[in-house]
């Protein structure tokens, strides 16, 4: 048996993948690779030693003891074997040497072997603390009550998933079992009880889109939940893609937004939301009608008073903590509005005297100064040439820093909505913020790279990290 470092590396990467971790390249072809395969080999790897320290060369068991159960650590300590086998012998001989004292203090007495008892009942054979003894009771404790034991004839085995079964959930009207596995593949099983007694099942195959055709993924399906009402079932997978699925097994929307694997997803009490939530570290609301993002950023005002939402449906909601209706529902934006930042300024903060604003970063390539008492936009800054991801105000609200993907970081003046300074990055834009003092932002981008830019009037020095 020959093993390469490659492939102990492999199964490392995808235990940590597996975790939540990311993989770095591997030539190997991971869809060949079961799950879970690293724990497999390591198990397998686990017994082996275990039959080493019990088992004979012959096949006995190793002066007629039960097969020991060890740790991972215990299993990969110098000696294991001989270690374990000795102290065997050693114990073996220490109840040998107590039965013989037993006997002699018996036949002292005047009484044999069979005489002697241990709660005023016979000791089987005169073995009270002897090997068999143990043994005997190892083998009791394996039995099953009989009165709790489930005969066979009440139980089902539903066979048809070709890999390891991750996760399964009852439909809350029918008996309709659903089941989530690493052959890429959901079932739903018909339990419903009938003259036949069998069962039915319905394949989920999860496939995503190559060359204009539907291929299977080769992705485990990580988790599942049925609406409230039992007609949809959501499920959410490897592949980075949440799906919804008729209980008759059609599928009737795919969701793709995040950036990695799906772990967790559920539905809410109506069954008008689906909440999912990823490897990429992200959750997301998606209307499980349309099957888009609903919600992309919630933001507190300063005073914790007010709140504000942003949405793919190209509105921007302010909410106020003292009625249920939203008191400004704010509709000017042409694509999804990607996020939102409240300005550090009104009662209650800092700068008291200037008037509280909103700005919006949109895929529409604008972004919008909101005039959140009126609820008027009173400025749209539209130098961008691609989708915003992030505004930032500075500490005394008097500039707003936007980030674009067109790699430009620019900053604005939130009273005439002037463009102030621009500076062009090497990466796409994805985050730009202000330092405690106002005079520098940071801004992080899509090549990797982190850069400062002195925001200082009169002051254009750059510098990347």
């Amino acid at each position: 048996m020959s093993i390469s470092s490659d492939e102990v590396n492999f199964l490392v990467y995808r235990y940590l993948q597996e975790s939540g971790n990311h993989i770095s390249q591997s030539n190997i072809n991971g869809a060949l690779v079961p799950p879970a395969a690293l724990i497999s080999i390591i198990q397998k790897g686990l017994q082996y030693v275990e039959a080493e320290v019990s088992i004979n060369e012959d096949g006995t068991l190793f002066d007629g003891r039960p097969i020991e159960s060890l740790s991972l650590i215990d299993a990969v300590m110098p000696d294991v074997v001989q270690t374990r086998q000795q102290a065997y012998r050693d114990k073996l001989a220490q109840q040998q040497q107590q039965q013989q004292q037993q006997q002699q203090q018996a036949a002292g007495s005047g009484t044999g072997p069979q005489g002697s008892t241990k709660n005023g009942e016979p000791a089987a054979n005169g073995e009270e603390n002897g090997s068999h003894a143990l043994a005997n009771h190892h083998s009791e404790m394996m039995e099953v009550d009989r009165d709790v034991e489930i005969p066979q004839s009440k139980a089902m085995v539903l066979r048809g998933h070709e890999s390891e079964v991750f996760i399964c959930a009852w439909n809350p009207v029918n008996d309709l079992l659903a089941s989530g596995s690493g052959d890429s593949t959901a079932r739903i099983w018909n339990l419903i009880e009938n003259s036949t007694g069998g069962s039915t099942q319905l394949v989920l195959r999860h496939c995503i889109r190559e060359g204009g055709q539907d291929v299977p993924s080769n992705k485990d399906v990580t988790s599942l939940d049925w609406n409230s009402e039992g007609t949809l079932l959501a499920t959410g997978s490897y592949d980075g893609f949440a799906r919804i699925w008729t209980k008759d097994g059609n599928l009737a929307s795919t969701l793709g937004q995040h950036k990695g694997p799906i772990f967790a997803l559920k539905w809410n009490k109506k069954g008008n939301f689906i909440l999912s939530a990823g490897v990429d570290k992200t959750t997301i609301i998606w209307d499980a009608h349309t099957g888009e993002n609903e919600v992309n950023a919630i933001k507190w005002d300063p005073t914790g008073s007010l709140l504000a939402s942003c949405s793919d449906d190209m509105t921007l909601k302010i909410w106020s903590m003292k009625q249920d209706l939203c008191v400004h529902d704010l509709q000017a934006h042409s694509k999804e509005i990607y996020t939102i930042k409240w300005s550090p300024t009104g009662p209650g903060t800092n700068n008291p005297s200037a008037n509280l604003m909103l700005a919006s970063a949109s895929f529409d390539s604008t972004v919008r100064l909101w005039d959140v008492e009126r609820g008027v936009c009173i400025h749209t800054l539209t130098r961008h040439q691609e989708p915003v991801y992030s505004v930032a105000f500075s500490p005394d609200g008097r500039h707003l820093a936007s980030g674009s993907f067109d790699k430009c970081v620019h900053i604005w003046n939130t009273q005439t909505g002037a463009l102030v300074h621009s500076y062009r990055g090497t990466g796409g834009i994805f985050e730009v913020c202000w330092n405690a003092t106002g005079d520098k932002v940071g801004a992080s981008a899509s090549d990797g790279s982190v850069s400062q830019y002195r925001a200082l009037k009169n002051s254009h020095k750059k510098r990347s990290l």
